[in-house]
């Protein structure tokens, strides 16, 4: 059972580091977007 639990803490403990990965990259894209429509905007 205390493996099991290790496995599951493991587990755990890499989901919410790809998790954070995710996150910060759709937090990149998204200044990116932000930041292109503001330099779009003021070009016209």
């Amino acid at each position: 059972m205390m493996a099991r639990l290790k496995e599951l803490e493991e587990e755990n403990r890499r989901l919410k580091k790809m998790y954070a990965k995710e996150r910060l990259k759709a937090e990149i894209l998204q200044e990116a977007m932000t930041k292109k429509g503001e330099s779009h905007r003021s070009a016209e």
